[in-house]
């Protein structure tokens, strides 16, 4: 590389500094060529290629969000500084175009891209023996017209926008997850996401809060030889039980031989505000309010939320979580 290469106003020892302890960091320990392996990315039939290859243009996305920058219009803006597009392996930088050609490809095939990603985490023994499963809400611009007026509980507050069911672990680690209409995900996608968590790894515990006191939910992880442990929610009931958590009751449907006692699932639920933790960080990756008009749009950049997140901890973890690293912000 010529010194011509870079900005008049940079040096090539700056540049290196920069790099090296911002975005290069995120990608040194991990290899995102298996895109090139998915068709959505192949070359046209005629014969046209890609101005610019799948893992440039997703390590220049990751860039982007990592820095709070979303939207086709900012991301191509900033993938015009030298000192990014060379950091993220560009040859050149990329055109508007080809920015909103790879994302609008990659909306169909995120799902896939974010497995790949947990998998890494899991290899890599970031995965622990409690699972967490949370909904948290998705800001919309008032100008999507996809979104609609959602309530969240929690705050007791409408927004406009949609929502995200997330199944978390370990250290903020995001493993399964579902973008929704709203904040209120229907008892399929609790069921869905679920399924696709224990598919990655079997934990011993599945915590959720009172809307997951479904027979359903709980009755599918005792099955599975999980103990789901979500306080029971006597509202619904002119005769409700004597008990603190739905398990309490299963239990006996399923086995004579398992015994929990209340303090044991008292503090095993105390660990539920990981997966708090965890909406939290993803929010922070650019889950917390879009940048995009409509719902498909909405979804992928959710996605790449998640899989920065993933990005991030995994990085964490190569580097052994040095306290002096740009990274542990996230």
């Amino acid at each position: 590389m010529h010194s011509a290469t870079l900005q008049e106003n940079h040096s090539i020892d700056s540049f290196f500094n920069v790099a090296e302890t911002a975005t290069l960091a995120l990608f040194k320990h991990l290899s995102f060529e298996f895109l090139d392996e998915f068709n959505v990315f192949a070359p046209a039939e005629t014969g046209r290629t890609r101005e610019h290859e799948p893992p440039e243009m997703m390590r220049g996305f990751l860039h982007c969000y990592y820095h709070d920058i979303y939207g086709i219009r900012p991301v191509a803006r900033e993938l015009q500084d030298t000192f990014v597009w060379l950091s993220c392996g560009f040859d050149r930088p990329p055109s508007r175009d080809a920015v909103d050609r790879f994302l609008t490809d990659l909306e169909h095939v995120v799902d896939d891209v974010f497995d790949h990603l947990v998998e890494q985490a899991a290899r890599r023994g970031l995965l622990d023996l409690t699972y967490s499963i949370d909904s948290t809400d998705v800001r919309a611009m008032p100008a999507d017209q996809d979104a609609s007026k959602c309530y969240d509980p929690t705050t007791e507050e409408y927004y406009h926008g949609y929502g995200c069911t997330i199944v978390s672990t370990g250290q903020k680690i995001p493993i399964a997850a579902e973008f929704t209409e709203s904040k209120q995900a229907p008892e399929k996608t609790a069921m869905r996401v679920t399924r696709d968590a224990l598919a990655v790894a079997q934990p011993i515990w599945m915590l959720g809060d009172s809307a997951y006191d479904t027979l359903d939910w709980h009755d599918y992880l005792l099955t599975a030889g999980v103990v789901p442990v979500a306080p029971y929610n006597a509202r619904n009931t002119d005769d409700p039980l004597d008990i603190e958590y739905r398990v309490e009751d299963r239990i006996t449907e399923h086995s004579a031989d398992i015994q929990l006692n209340q303090s044991t699932l008292d503090e095993t639920y105390t660990r539920r505000t990981g997966v708090e933790r965890t909406n939290e960080a993803v929010k922070n990756c650019g889950l917390g309010r879009t940048h995009a008009r409509g719902r498909v749009h909405a979804r992928v950049q959710v996605f790449l939320a998640l899989c920065l997140r993933l990005v991030v901890a995994i990085t964490n973890e190569e580097r052994g979580d040095n306290p002096g690293s740009t990274i542990i912000t996230v």
